[in-house]
C-alpha cells in the first residue's frame, strides 16, 4: 500500500491516518466538515487535498448509519482499488452496499476494537491501535486483493488481525462493548441527582465503572441504531438478573431465616457467575488473566511522583503488570496500586520502603 483515503476524520479516520503516515503511505483526508479534515491534516495525519488518482485502499470512517452509502459513493467515483470501513456494526453497512449496488468484491468490513471516551481528531494518536483486535469481516465475495490490502493496514496500525463473520460480531460487540456502555451510563445517571454527601463518597470502584459514561451520546446513538437487536437481547439478559437480584436483596430484609438464607444465596450466585465472567476477560497481551499481588504506595500530588516510584520499581528489577490510582477526597494525595507477579511482591515492597515510600496495606 502507497496511497489511501480516508473519509472521516473523527478518533477512529485520524488515529489510521496518522499511522499509515508516519509508515511511510501517502494519505489523503477527506470530510463533510472542512475544518475537521483540516484539523487532521495540522496533526499531521496527512493532505486535505483530494488524491490525483484513485489510492490503494479507501478507509471509511464514518458513523454506521452513513457507512454503506459513502462506501457507495466512493466505489462510483472510482476512488480506489479496495474499501474498507471500520464501523463498529458489520452486517448493516455491508447490507446498504448491496441495496445501493456496490461492488462487495472490492469491500471488506473491519472494525478495530480500540477507542476511547473521547472524540474528533484532536483526540487521535497513531499508538491508539497497537495490540489491540482490529476485526475483519470477508465473506464468499471478498476479492484476495482487498483482503491484502486489509490485513496489511492493520499491520500497518500495529493491530491484531480477526477474522470474524460480520452478523456473529455483532453479536459480539453488542455484549462487550455496547451493553456496557449502556449500563456505565445508568449507573451515571443515578449520580446526576445524588446528594452532594454520596457523591463526595465516590471512589475507584464508581470511577472505574462510568469512566465510559463520558462518552458522546450522540456518536453512541449512532452506534446503538445500526445494531438495536443484539444490544437488546443483552440487556434483557441484564434486566432478568437485576429482577432475581432485586428479589434475593429484599429476602435479605425478610424476618423469616429462610426466606433470609434464599436472598443470601441468590446475591452468592450473581457474585459468582460475575467472578466466573471476569475471569475469562483477556490480560496482558491477550493472555488468560493474571493473578497479580498488589502493592499499594501513599504519594502525594506532586509533578513526578509517579516517575519516582516507577523508577524505583525499575531500579529493583521489577515490571509493574498494572497500575491504579485513588484520589483522596479534599486532599492532595492519594494510593497508588502497582500490580505485580506474586514473586516481585516482596523486592517490590522491600525496595519502595528503603526508599523512603509510605506503604499501605
Amino acid at each position: 500500500m502507497r496511497t489511501a483515503l480516508v473519509i472521516g476524520t473523527g478518533l477512529i479516520g485520524t488515529s489510521a491516518a496518522l499511522a499509515l503516515t508516519r509508515r511511510g503511505v501517502t494519505v489523503y483526508l477527506q470530510d463533510e466538515d472542512a475544518d475537521q479534515a483540516r484539523t487532521a491534516a495540522a496533526l499531521g495525519a496527512g493532505s486535505d487535498e483530494p488524491p490525483p488518482a484513485p489510492v490503494d485502499l479507501a478507509v471509511v470512517a464514518v458513523p454506521p448509519a452513513l457507512t454503506g452509502p459513502t462506501l457507495a459513493d466512493a466505489q462510483s467515483r472510482a476512488a480506489a482499488r479496495g474499501y474498507l470501513d471500520v464501523a463498529s456494526v458489520k452486517g448493516g453497512p455491508r447490507r446498504t452496499l448491496r441495496e445501493l449496488g456496490g461492488d462487495l468484491a472490492r469491500y471488506i468490513g473491519s472494525h478495530p476494537m480500540a477507542g476511547s471516551e473521547r472524540s474528533g481528531p484532536l483526540a487521535a494518536s497513531a499508538e491508539l491501535f497497537e495490540g489491540r483486535p482490529w476485526v475483519l469481516s470477508p465473506d464468499g465475495t471478498t476479492d484476495t486483493e482487498v483482503l491484502n490490502l486489509a490485513l496489511e493496514l492493520v499491520a500497518l496500525c500495529r493491530a491484531v488481525p480477526v477474522v470474524m463473520d460480520a452478523d456473529a460480531h455483532d453479536r459480539a460487540v453488542a455484549l462487550v462493548s455496547h451493553t456496557p456502555q449502556l449500563v456505565s451510563s445508568m449507573v451515571a445517571a443515578r449520580l446526576e441527582d445524588a446528594e452532594e454527601a454520596a457523591v463526595r463518597l465516590c471512589g475507584q470502584g464508581i470511577r472505574d465503572v462510568t469512566r465510559i459514561a463520558a462518552s458522546d451520546p450522540a456518536m453512541w446513538i449512532d452506534i446503538l441504531s445500526a445494531n438495536p437487536g443484539p444490544v437488546a437481547e443483552v440487556l434483557s439478559e441484564v434486566a432478568a438478573d437485576l429482577d432475581e437480584t432485586v428479589r434475593a436483596l429484599r429476602a435479605l430484609q425478610a424476618a423469616d431465616d429462610g426466606k433470609r438464607r434464599t436472598g443470601a444465596a441468590g446475591i452468592e450466585d450473581v457474585l459468582r457467575r460475575g467472578g466466573a465472567g471476569r475471569e475469562r476477560v483477556p490480560g496482558k497481551h491477550g493472555a488468560a488473566p493474571a493473578e497479580y499481588e498488589t502493592v499499594t504506595v501513599l504519594i502525594g500530588d506532586r509533578p513526578g511522583e509517579l516517575a519516582r516510584i516507577f523508577a524505583d520499581a525499575g531500579a529493583a528489577g521489577v515490571n509493574i503488570e498494572d497500575v491504579r490510582i485513588d484520589h483522596a477526597t479534599g486532599q492532595q494525595a492519594g494510593r497508588v496500586q502497582l500490580m505485580v507477579e506474586p514473586p516481585a511482591a516482596h523486592a517490590l515492597t522491600a525496595a519502595l520502603r528503603e526508599r523512603g515510600w509510605p506503604l499501605r496495606q
